[in-house]
C-alpha cells in the first residue's frame, strides 16, 4: 500500500483546481456526510519528498473556529463591560464546521503526512494550524508540511506539491478609517474662501497664442499684485530668459499590490474597494490571476514572466500588444521597495474569453492584465519643452510638451499623458510686447470630501489594517452608519467619497474630547496593533506578550473613556439630537 498523504486547502474551488492538476487523470470524488460544499477527492500523485502517494485532497471554508467568552460573559447583559478584560476565553469549532473537523480527523486517522494547502498569508497560516489540530486528534503522530503556491495554475501547483516547506507557527499567531473621514468633513464644514488676485500674460506669435504663467501663482494682497502689475505695463517689453528643451519620460507602473488594486480598481473601474476584492478572489479561485493579498510591487528575477504575457496573445483587444512585448519590446518591470516574501505581484495566470466572465470580472480581469503587460513594457518618451521670460522684474514661464512614444500607454488606459500646447520658437534674450495682460481675480476654493482612494491610501500610509482588511474596514464604517458614501463626477472620473453621518461626527469628536492619551479616533493604537502582529511573524515578540500589551492599553482606553462618559454622551446629543447646533 503506498503511503497516504492528506492535503487540505482553504477553499473547495481550490482543493478542485489542485487536485485536478496533481491527479492528470482519473479522481474519485466524495460528499462530505453534513456539509453540500466540502468533497473528498481521491486519486495517486508521485511526490518528490514521498514517492508514489494515495492523496485524499480536501477543503475547510476559512476558519474553522473562532474565539468566544465564556458561558457567562457571552452576553451582552450577562457582565458589566469591564469584567470583560478579565473574563476567560474559549476556542469553539462553529457548529458549521463540525462536520468538516471530523473530515479531517477521520481521513488524519490513515495518513502519515498532512500537506496544508491553505493561502500563504498570515490569516491562512492560522487556518493550516486549526487543520493541524483536528488532524492531530484523528492521529497524534501525522507529519505536517505545507504548500507554498499564490495561484493555481498546473504548473505552479505541480512545483509547490514537489517542494512542501514548513507550517510558519509564528505568524499563524500573529475607529480611525472613520476618523479621516471626519478630518476631511471638518476642513470642507469649517473652509472659508479668500480672495486673491494674479497677473494673466497672453503673446502671440506665428498664429499661436501662448499663454505664460506667473512664477508667484497668486498673492492675496490687491494692492501688491496692482503695483507689481503697473511695473510690468510701465515695462512695455518682455525678455525670454530660458529656452530649454529635453527628453521626458512617463514611467510605466510598478508591479501590482492589493493596495495598488483597490485605489486605483476604485477610481477606474467603478467599484468599492470591497467589490473589487471578492471579484479578484473569485478569479483567483478559478486560476484566472494570481493570489490578490499581496504587498510586494517586485518580480523575483526567476520569475518567467514572458510565458504569462505569450498566454494573453490571443485576446482582441490586448493580444497584438502582448506579441510586440515577446516579438522584443519586452522590458524587466520596474522594482519597488515592498516584499511580503510570501506572494509576487498581482498578475494573470491563465487566459480566459472575455464573454466566459461576469460584467465585474471582465473588469477586475482586463485591469490586471493591462497592468501586468504595462508594468513589462518600456516607459513612454517625451519631450518637454520650458520657456521662461521676465517682464517688469516678474517672471512669467509656460511648457510644452510632445509624446514622442507612446509605449506602455497603448495598452493601459488608464493612465493619461498628452501633447500639451503647441509652443512657437522663441530665442533666447527676444523680446516682445506681450499681445494681452490683465489683472484678475479668484477665490480659493474648499477642499472635496474624502474619496475612496484617498481613504485607501491614508490607511495604507498610517497602517490602517492589512492589505486585504482595508476594504472591510471602509465597509464597516457604512454599515454601522457612520458615513456614507456618494458619486461625484462622470464617466471615467466618477469616484465614490464619503461623507460622515451626525452620529460619526459625534463619536469622534466625543472621543477626542474625552481626553485619551492615544485617541482611538487616530491611526495610532491601530497602528502599533499592526506592527506588533508583524513582531509575532518576525519572531521579535511573542504572542501572549501582545495580547498582554495589547489588554492592558485598551484596558486603560475604555477606563478613562467611562471615567468622562458624559462627554460623549454631550457630543452625541449635540449632533445627534440638535443636528450639530450649539
Amino acid at each position: 500500500m503506498p503511503p497516504k498523504i492528506l492535503c487540505v486547502a482553504e477553499k473547495p474551488a481550490i482543493a478542485k483546481a489542485v487536485a485536478q492538476h496533481l491527479s492528470g487523470g482519473p479522481i474519485n470524488t466524495h460528499h462530505v456526510n453534513g456539509n453540500r460544499y466540502v468533497k473528498n477527492y481521491e486519486f495517486s500523485f508521485n511526490f518528490r519528498t514521498w514517492g508514489n502517494c494515495a492523496v485524499v485532497m480536501t477543503s475547510v471554508l476559512g476558519h474553522l473556529t473562532s474565539l468566544e467568552f465564556d458561558e457567562q460573559h457571552r452576553k451582552w447583559n450577562s457582565c458589566q463591560p469591564r469584567d470583560l478584560f478579565e473574563a476567560r476565553t474559549q476556542i469553539n469549532i462553529d457548529s458549521d464546521k463540525k462536520s468538516i473537523a471530523k473530515n479531517i480527523q477521520d481521513q488524519a486517522r490513515y495518513a502519515r503526512t498532512l500537506f496544508i494547502w491553505t493561502d500563504c498569508d498570515r490569516e491562512g497560516e492560522h487556518i493550516g494550524t486549526e487543520v493541524v489540530n483536528e488532524a492531530i486528534k484523528g492521529n497524534p503522530n501525522i507529519v505536517v508540511k505545507r504548500a507554498r503556491f499564490s495561484n493555481t495554475e498546473r504548473n505552479h501547483v505541480i512545483q509547490a506539491a514537489h517542494n512542501p516547506i514548513e507550517l510558519d507557527e509564528r505568524a499563524a499567531k500573529a475607529f480611525p478609517t472613520l476618523g479621516f473621514v471626519v478630518d476631511r468633513y471638518h476642513r470642507v464644514r469649517n473652509f472659508k474662501p479668500e480672495t486673491f488676485w494674479l497677473i494673466k500674460l497672453m503673446h502671440k506669435k506665428d498664429g499661436i497664442q501662448v499663454n505664460f504663467n506667473w512664477r508667484r501663482g497668486h498673492l492675496f494682497d490687491r494692492a501688491t499684485v496692482t503695483i507689481l502689475f503697473e511695473m510690468c505695463l510701465d515695462a512695455k517689453l518682455a525678455k525670454i530668459t530660458k529656452v530649454g528643451t529635453r527628453p521626458t519620460s512617463k514611467w510605466r507602473p510598478l508591479p501590482l499590490t492589493t493596495v495598488e488594486l483597490q485605489m486605483q480598481g476604485s477610481r477606474f473601474l467603478r467599484m468599492s474597494g470591497q467589490e473589487i476584492m471578492k471579484v479578484a478572489e473569485t478569479l483567483y479561485q478559478k486560476g484566472w490571476i494570481s493570489y490578490p493579498r499581496t504587498e510586494t510591487d517586485q518580480f523575483s528575477r526567476d520569475f518567467d514572466l514572458q510565458s504569462f504575457i505569450r498566454k494573453q496573445i490571443p485576446d482582441s483587444n490586448w493580444g497584438a500588444y502582448a506579441q510586440q512585448l515577446i516579438n522584443g519590446a519586452f522590458r524587466t518591470p520596474r522594482s519597488g521597495r515592498n516584499n511580503d516574501q510570501a506572494h509576487p505581484p498581482i498578475h494573470p495566470v491563465n487566459y480566459v474569453v472575455p464573454t466566459s466572465l461576469s460584467a465585474n470580472e471582465k473588469k477586475v480581469y482586463e485591469f490586471v492584465v493591462r497592468r501586468f503587460l504595462a508594468c513589462c513594457s518600456e516607459d513612454a518618451k517625451g519631450q518637454a519643452t520650458e520657456i521662461e521670460l521676465e517682464w517688469g522684474g516678474e517672471s512669467f514661464h509656460t511648457k510644452g510638451l510632445r509624446v514622442l512614444e507612446r509605449n506602455y500607454l497603448d495598452v493601459y488606459p488608464y493612465d493619461k499623458w498628452e501633447d500639451s500646447q503647441q509652443l512657437p520658437t522663441f530665442t533666447l534674450n527676444e523680446t516682445f510686447q506681450p499681445t494681452e495682460a490683465k489683472m484678475v481675480d479668484g477665490k480659493t476654493t474648499p477642499p472635496n470630501y474624502l474619496t475612496e482612494p484617498e481613504l485607501i491610501g491614508l490607511m495604507d500610509a498610517n497602517g490602517i489594517g492589512t492589505d486585504a482588511t482595508m476594504a472591510e474596514h471602509i465597509q464597516k464604517i457604512q454599515d454601522r452608519q457612520y458615513a456614507s458614501v456618494r458619486l461625484r463626477g462622470t464617466g471615467r472620473t466618477q469616484v465614490r467619497e464619503f461623507i460622515p453621518t451626525t452620529l460619526g461626527v459625534a463619536l469622534i469628536e466625543g472621543y477626542d474630547n474625552v481626553g485619551l492619551d492615544v485617541s482611538v479616533s487616530k491611526p495610532f493604537l491601530r497602528k502599533e496593533m499592526e506592527l506588533k502582529m508583524k513582531a509575532i511573524c518576525d519572531g521579535g515578540k511573542t504572542k501572549t506578550e501582545v495580547v498582554q500589551e495589547s489588554i492592558e492599553q485598551y484596558r486603560e482606553v475604555f477606563v478613562l473613556t467611562q471615567r468622562r462618559i458624559d462627554v460623549l454622551k454631550q457630543s452625541v446629543l449635540k449632533y445627534v439630537v440638535n443636528n450639530g447646533q450649539t
